[in-house]
């Protein structure tokens, strides 16, 4: 009896020592992740401690995070009378001399009439939206100010199924604001349908998403922004989707330089092959692409020999399977670029030659 008490008593020991050491290895982790320094109970940032990763990222990226609320004008009433319209979301600032970063659907793609962007310190200004893009469902806003903390943002080419994921945004409105959630990375290039288009390559999270949360960031457990939250699956819980942050980076680098952005154009009118199929109740040929409705006279793909029926499949190596996936191909490319297209055409699949 003697020898089975000691010898509890050396498992319970063993057991507590592990725990211990458990604990003290998870602390170092987690100092290395943020990059802090400090004891093992504690985590620095920016010389602020903090017990734990999600507490330590939401101290570091808080402060680049902004609400943001909007005044629209629609007639979609029966009488067609004009009635406003007003919104929440969020927006993330991503360089000092006031930039910031968002949904296009936030802002009403560019229509709203008003925007007014609230700091972290509880301040507030009306802001300017100067450029945007349904398609990606992207949008950069200038407020006149100065000195603000810019995110850090993070590598999304980088981003791995089971990566920690925080968001931090102001779900259901402002009277939630700053609301910091977590999980995982759940999945990554998927694909969504929403009123705009297709939404295609995006981050699939379990971290809380809701209505104002667009528009925010993503977050790694460096508090780095590897995305921006778009979108919610109504039908289903622990469903939300991000547009990877690698997207928007050249975007967002060239409007604060020129202070907007020039997208190359095809010169096309089209739509995504499924959609069009639905439509006018065709099966054409081809699983996905892009239709080409008409071709604008005097455009880069009458040029090339681009025709009305095409469907778009490629452009260079880049696989077309929507307008989603056209739009952003071209955003790598600039004036003067030339890119090999791939169509669909008569069942036949055919390459032209393109000049932007």
């Amino acid at each position: 009896m003697k020898f089975k008490k000691n010898g509890i008593g050396l498992i319970v020991a063993v057991a507590v020592l592990g725990s211990v050491l458990g604990s003290s290895a998870t602390m170092l982790v987690m100092k290395d992740v943020i990059g802090g320094s400090g004891s093992s109970s504690e985590i620095v940032v920016d010389g602020d401690t903090a017990r734990n990763v999600y507490q330590a990222v939401a101290k570091k990226a808080t402060p680049s995070v902004v609400g943001i609320t909007t005044t629209s004008v629609s007639q979609d009433n029966m009488f067609a009378i004009p009635q406003e319209t007003e919104g929440v979301g969020t927006g993330i600032i991503v360089d000092s001399n006031g930039y910031i970063l968002t949904n296009s659907h936030v802002v009403s793609d560019g229509e709203a009439t008003s925007v007014n962007v609230l700091f972290n310190d509880g301040s507030d200004m009306s802001g300017e939206v100067i450029w945007h893009d349904a398609q990606l469902d992207l949008a950069m806003v200038k407020v006149d100010k100065t000195g603000l903390t810019a995110a850090d943002l993070g590598d999304s080419d980088q981003v791995q199924v089971g990566d920690i994921a925080i968001a931090i945004g102001n779900p259901l409105g402002l009277d939630l604001q700053k609301s910091v959630t977590r999980g995982i990375i759940s999945g990554l290039d998927r694909t969504i349908s929403t009123e705009q288009a297709n939404m295609t390559g995006l981050m699939q999270t379990d971290a809380s998403i809701n209505s104002g949360n667009s528009g925010g960031p993503l977050l790694n457990e460096k508090g780095e922004v590897i995305g921006i939250n778009t979108a919610k699956a109504s039908q289903g819980e622990g469903l939300g989707f991000a547009i990877p942050i690698n997207t928007a980076k050249e975007i967002v680098n060239e409007v604060i330089k020129t202070g907007d952005y020039e997208k190359v154009t095809l010169g096309i009118k089209g739509t995504d092959l499924e959609s069009y199929e639905q439509a006018l109740g065709q099966d054409l040929e081809g699983d996905s692409g892009v239709y080409v409705a008409e071709v604008v006279s005097g455009s880069s793909a009458e040029k090339a020999g681009l025709r009305t029926g095409d469907i778009i499949t490629k452009v260079g190596d880049t696989e077309i399977t929507g307008m989603s996936d056209l739009t952003k191909a071209l955003y790598g490319y600039s004036s003067g670029d030339k890119a090999e297209i791939t169509v669909l055409r008569n069942g036949k699949e055919t390459k032209v030659n393109v000049q932007f």
